[in-house]
């Protein structure tokens, strides 16, 4: 228990400190200490787990920021904990659709949410690696900036639809299918 936890505690610094900024200390120990309370025979890849509890964790404190940090794709064993997981991921995805053209939100969420490498996000959406990494700079930045535009519901059904799917089968086209036009992402939806 403790071995899993700690061969994995950097990254899981490097993930908290990206989403919750200062307050990434704070945000590994709670990790830590939900890790604690979780039934191990159930979590078949400790450092998933752990890595998406530190981004759950770090979504609720970068809430307050207002920047938003999405959820990793596993799913917890708790059912309370499965609803709650299930709500940030629905108000991180409304708010990248509150605040971002589809492009920049594809490419912010397959770097922030699935770690992708920025080449891949690149070759994704037909775009470079360095325009890739402004893409993701700019979406950063304008998170952080507010303010909020109204949420499509087509739109936020259809990311939360991609993002579920990518998170699932590890494909990241369905979410990339997002960032080519508006009647891609309503098609995903329905």
């Amino acid at each position: 228990m403790l071995a899993d936890f700690l061969q994995v505690r950097d990254r899981l610094l490097r993930i908290a400190t990206r989403i919750a900024g200062a307050e990434a200390e704070d945000v590994v120990q709670d990790a830590w200490l939900r890790w604690q309370r979780v039934d191990h025979n159930t979590v078949l890849d400790p450092p998933a787990y752990l890595s998406r509890t530190t981004v759950h964790l770090s979504l609720n404190r970068a809430q307050h920021r207002p920047a938003p940090a999405l959820p990793t794709a596993a799913r917890p064993a708790d059912p309370a904990d499965q609803v709650t997981a299930a709500d940030e991921l629905r108000s991180a995805l409304a708010l990248l659709v509150a605040r971002l053209e589809p492009r920049s939100r594809v490419a912010y969420t397959l770097r922030e949410a699935f770690e992708l490498p920025y080449r891949q996000i690149g070759d994704l959406l037909g775009i470079t690696e360095p325009h890739t990494r402004q893409l993701v700079g700019r979406a950063r930045r304008r998170l952080a900036a507010g303010p909020d535009h109204p949420v499509p519901r087509d739109e936020h059904r259809a990311l939360l639809a991609a993002f579920q799917h990518t998170a699932r089968t590890g494909d990241p086209a369905a979410l990339a299918g997002l960032a080519r036009s508006p009647e891609s992402a309503r098609a995903a939806a329905a």
